[in-house]
């Protein structure tokens, strides 16, 4: 009998401080800077409870159980061999990778996450290929936590199986967690890059545009590099003409689409690059040289769509069924 390995989950800080550490210096690690060199503790939970109350006197009763329980997971339940899950917030994507070394304690460590584990980076995925509720449950408001309910899941992308598509049953795993809009935002973009390929993302975002407050219409089949002219005068002879290009695919543009695009505009006309994909640091320092060029990738369009979603009309909002929502802010006690 094959024996499946644990899967762990693992975030780099509240705002991704230490994702240059996880990936440039293939390890895992937790904050915590208060606490001793871990492996000096009884390995119990009650030692782990105590050097937490010691450590940080401030934090509330109920926190310390939940704080000590990762430490010590990090420590004694998490072994070699083991597969972690790490989403890195800054780029949106989803890196696995096994467990190499046991546990050690850097107290020089600059990044603050002294406590820390070698690891070897198997694969890095798209958000978009995981089920809305494999995104949930690495959206835990946990630092460091075990994946049980959609470890299949991972393990079969890991392997190069085909994820799942987009279903029904996905809205079972609906809980609040402190990613809330994060996973909001990965439903649209995988609704998106799975529903709608070239022409009719074409099309959304034409509507997107009328939404706006532009008039946009669909360019003439052969014209390369332009996919929708957008004006804001009913004839669409007054500057600005604003010339957009879109593009479905997941990859990276390169600074050649980009220039294709601004070859096409003539004086006092705008450019506009929309993709589900990423630019590369190329299209990145072309736009910052050009006044009249946008580069728009998945965050921002998601944005823009938040902002304008009330105006869409049944179609689209059919294809993206959103309702504004509140909820309580879940803090979390960890350190890090």
């Amino acid at each position: 009998m094959i024996t499946k390995p644990t899967l762990w989950g693992i975030h780099a800080g509240k705002t991704g401080d230490a994702v240059s550490l996880f990936l440039k210096k293939n390890c895992v690690a937790l904050g915590w800077t208060k606490m001793p060199d871990l492996s000096t503790l009884s390995p119990d939970r009650e030692a782990f409870k105590e050097a937490v109350s010691t450590a940080y006197p401030e934090k509330k009763p109920g926190a310390i159980p939940n704080n000590a329980g990762q430490l010590f997971r990090f420590v004694h339940e998490m072994n070699v061999g083991d597969l972690v899950i790490f989403p890195n917030k800054t780029d949106r994507s989803i890196s696995v990778g096994e467990v190499t070394g046991d546990y050690t304690h850097q107290s020089s460590d600059k990044h603050g996450y002294p406590h820390q584990r070698s690891v070897k980076w198997l694969k890095r995925f798209e958000r978009t290929q995981f089920s809305q509720g494999a995104l949930y449950e690495i959206g835990s408001a946990m630092s460091f936590f075990q994946v049980k309910n959609y470890a299949d899941e991972y393990l079969a992308a890991l392997e190069g199986k085909s994820a799942p598509p987009i279903i029904s049953e996905d809205e079972s795993a609906v809980t609040i967690t402190s990613d809330m809009e994060d996973t909001t935002k990965d439903f649209i973009i995988k609704t998106l890059t799975q529903r709608l390929k070239g022409l009719p993302l074409e099309e959304f975002i034409q509507h997107l545009l009328e939404c706006m407050g532009y008039q946009a219409r669909l360019a003439r089949t052969n014209e390369p590099s332009v996919d929708i002219i957008a004006h804001k005068d009913q004839l669409g002879i007054e500057p600005p003409i604003i010339k957009v290009q879109v593009k479905s695919s997941e990859g990276t543009i390169t600074d050649r689409d980009v220039s294709a695009l601004y070859g096409k505009l003539s004086d006092g006309e705008y450019g506009l690059f929309v993709t589900l994909g990423k630019y590369s640091r190329q299209c990145r320092d072309f736009e910052q040289g050009k006044g009249n060029l946008r580069l728009i990738e998945g965050d921002e369009l998601v944005d823009l769509i938040f902002q304008h979603y009330e105006a869409f009309d049944t179609r689209y909002k059919s294809l993206l069924p959103l309702k504004r929502i509140y909820v309580p802010e879940v803090v979390n006690d960890s350190d890090d």
